[in-house]
């Protein structure tokens, strides 16, 4: 088990801590509490590597290393597209210091993961997954035996981490004890449970139900980078242990290819026993098991081997969408170029799919309707 070479003065230089503020601050530059900690920068730089900074505790030498730095409360937000889910929310400072671990540790652990772990890595993305899988799909479907594919989703992934297992996981790669101190105090925060306890919604759990042992709060930085360590423990055992060439990952969308379906059904017990005992995760009843020949839905697409389309509640968001900002324009409450810019962004949307059509229908209707106001 490889140990990172990476120390707490690393993550609290000041260096890092301003390259930190520099990416927490990118696009967001006018928000207010960006702003308000840019106007004293270095102070507030400052600040914060003294609250990170250990000491020993009450100032007596050879006591106990405790930092002042505490992680502020969460902001939470419910919204309902494409899925119900709660997002949350830190200040500004807060997001300061999720990049600087990010900033280090994220490289180390990229380093770790298998070739076909897409989500949130750099040079991988949605695109790249779904082409790698539609390149499986053609080499399945010219073989003589009949392919199948397992598509194995994760009961409520984000809300279910064990922080337990996390921490476990993370000590194995990591000696120095300071930093896993402060990344305990990323994941289990004080003043905010992030865990729903088994087979509750998140819109209808209630505020004293919520676990404080579990949950990653979906919207952080560092959750993208702990829920693609935790789960880098099943892509080990199904390419190591189980020996799966064809398996591909985004996030918690996985899906297996393989030329026989009883073998199959054997790695799905395998696996959902290794869920079980080791991550203490479930899989839920959209886990399948269908001949490669149908459709496969994978990262927001339906992949066969000639087409990705674009799902069809992916579309109907789309064009409700569209139609508000159109009822926007033809009112006067919007410009034409809100509405451009609108469009343009759907067009780079569409064209990673296989859409001629769709494309049409929209461009079309969009055509007709600024026909009619110009």
């Amino acid at each position: 088990m490889k140990t990172f070479n990476v120390t707490h003065a690393d993550i609290v230089d000041f260096g890092n801590l301003l390259e930190a503020d520099r990416n927490a601050s990118q696009c967001k530059h006018y928000r207010d509490e960006n702003l308000k900690f840019a106007a004293h920068r270095e102070e507030g730089i400052i600040d914060l590597l003294n609250q990170l900074t250990y000491f020993p505790k009450d100032g007596e030498p050879g006591a106990e290393l405790e930092s002042s730095y505490h992680v502020g409360r969460y902001r939470r937000k419910q919204i309902y597209e494409p899925k119900p889910r709660i997002i949350m929310a830190l200040e500004y400072r807060d997001r300061v210091v999720q990049w600087a671990y990010y900033q280090k540790l994220n490289p180390l652990f990229d380093r770790q993961y298998i070739t076909h772990s897409y989500g949130c890595r750099e040079g991988k993305g949605t695109v790249k997954a779904r082409s790698q899988l539609q390149t499986w799909i053609r080499k399945a479907n010219r073989s003589e035996k009949s392919w199948y594919v397992l598509k194995l989703d994760i009961a409520k992934y984000f809300y279910r981490i064990d922080h337990e297992i996390l921490m476990k996981i993370l000590s194995k790669h990591i000696s120095d004890e300071l930093i896993l101190r402060d990344l305990y105090k990323l994941i289990n925060c004080e003043d905010t449970a992030f865990g729903l306890p088994a087979g509750v919604q998140p819109e209808l759990c209630k505020q004293e139900d919520w676990l404080y042992n579990r949950g990653m709060p979906i919207g952080n930085l560092t959750s993208q980078m702990f829920a693609n360590i935790y789960l880098n423990e099943l892509d080990q055992f199904c390419k190591h242990v189980l020996h799966i060439r064809y398996y591909i990952r985004y996030m918690d969308d996985i899906i297996i290819l393989w030329p026989d379906k009883k073998e199959l059904r054997q790695i799905q017990s395998e696996i959902e026993i290794f869920l079980n005992e080791q991550l203490h995760l479930e899989l839920n009843n959209k886990t399948c098991i269908r001949p490669v020949w149908l459709p496969v839905t994978f990262v927001g697409a339906q992949i066969t081997a000639t087409r990705i389309r674009m799902r069809k509640s992916t579309r109907k968001r789309m064009f409700r969408r569209i139609k508000f900002i159109k009822h926007l324009f033809e009112a006067g409450h919007i410009t034409f170029e809100k509405v451009n810019n609108t469009m343009q962004s759907y067009f780079g949307l569409i064209q990673h799919f296989t859409a001629g059509n769709l494309l049409r229908k929209i461009i079309d209707e969009f055509s007709f309707r600024i026909r009619n106001n110009s």
